[in-house]
């Protein structure tokens, strides 16, 4: 059986087997729709130019189940109005036991490219792990490790940073904008980098810098940002895996609505 039908009878049975334990829990839903100029995943360019990014995920207790595809808008992959990217995840956050002020968040993605190829051949589907930490101190630092459990069989570790603004103006007396600022840290392991880069070294890899100014109108939430991404090793740079450029900048705007 792949693993792609085996992820997705786990999801069916959390969804709906874990009733009995979190019977006071309401399941609920999220839509997601994201226009991006660019799609960079951990500084890689995998789309130079526009792409549409719609996801659902559905909340019940502490599990969150959900799907979210990444469609180019250009024929700029020859892949215009095509998925070039399916991912599957689960996931399970709660607050750490005995410990104030820190959370966790620990679950599956399942990445699904059926619309993606290299030399003539179809990407092949990978499988990670991960563990986050995030700490209710200035600045919201959290740390989280994915770890390819199939094609790469290397680690990717994000540290992030944050701060929100309640509001920095008025749309209209009903409707403030807030400002959010994230920047996020990301590492390769030697075996993660020679599986996606190509270079057989552990390296600080990327450098991502995100403006949004989330507002909310009629109970759907419309987040445009602003967002640059650099790669930070020379050896990453040097191997153009992924086009000549290393430096990205570009906005976009999403739209979310709970249920």
């Amino acid at each position: 059986m792949k693993k792609a039908k085996w992820l997705v009878i786990v999801l069916i049975m959390v969804v709906f087997g874990i009733k009995p334990a979190f019977a006071e829990d309401e399941i609920g839903f999220e839509l997601s729709a994201d226009y991006s100029g660019k799609y960079i995943w951990r500084g890689q360019n995998l789309t130079d130019d526009p792409v549409f990014q719609p996801g659902i995920s559905t909340t019940y207790g502490n599990f969150t189940a959900g799907i979210w595809g990444n469609l180019d808008l250009t024929n700029i992959n020859d892949r215009n109005g095509n998925f070039l990217e399916m991912d599957y995840f689960l996931d399970w956050s709660d607050d750490v036991p005995d410990v104030e002020g820190v959370s966790y968040s620990v679950g599956l993605i399942y990445y699904d490219f059926p619309g993606s190829y290299a030399n003539g051949a179809r990407l092949p589907d990978t499988l990670e792990a991960y563990l986050g930490l995030s700490f209710d101190l200035p600045a919201s630092p959290s740390i989280t490790g994915y770890h390819d459990l199939d094609e790469a069989e290397g680690t990717y570790v994000s540290f992030g940073l944050g701060h929100s603004v309640e509001q920095v103006f008025e749309l209209s007396p009903d409707v403030p904008v807030a400002m959010d600022i994230d920047a996020t840290l990301g590492w390769g392991s030697a075996s993660y980098d020679k599986y996606y880069w190509g270079t057989e070294q552990s390296k600080i890899n990327d450098l991502v810098l995100s403006v949004s100014f989330p507002f909310e109108i009629e109970g759907l939430t419309i987040t445009p940002s602003i967002n640059y991404v650099t790669l930070l090793s020379d050896d990453i740079r040097a191997t153009d895996v992924y086009g000549t450029a290393s430096d990205f900048f570009f906005v976009g705007i999403g739209l979310t609505k709970k249920f």
